[in-house]
């Protein structure tokens, strides 16, 4: 049975995601202020940086597998973006050969 409060989840926040999406350009027309324009070359390496940084925060190449995973899926993933430039395949590719890594070869 349909449930009628998760139907009007689903619309509310699709609503909302479709305004946030079409705000700024609302707000900002055509001309982008100078300072949106610097936020939008600095902010991605900045926030991949620090994914980067609370991923690998917990492994211990002192113990367990020794990083090893890790540090696979990351030069796959760096190798990846490099020859194609292509985010998404770049990190699809380094989740799975990762889970891969540590669900069948490293597995204890």
């Amino acid at each position: 049975m349909f449930d009628v409060h998760a139907g009007y989840i689903v619309i509310i926040s699709g609503a909302v995601t479709i305004l946030l999406r079409v705000l700024p350009f609302i707000a900002f027309g055509k001309k982008r202020p100078s300072f949106i324009i610097y936020l939008g070359r600095v902010l991605p390496p900045a926030v991949m940086s620090m994914l980067v940084v609370y991923c690998l925060r917990g492994v211990n190449i002192l113990s367990g597998t020794h990083g090893i995973p890790e540090a696979l899926s990351c030069a796959a993933v760096v190798l990846l973006h490099v020859w194609k430039r292509n985010t998404l395949i770049s990190i699809t590719a380094g989740t799975v050969l990762y889970m891969v890594l540590v669900q069948i070869v490293f597995a204890a």
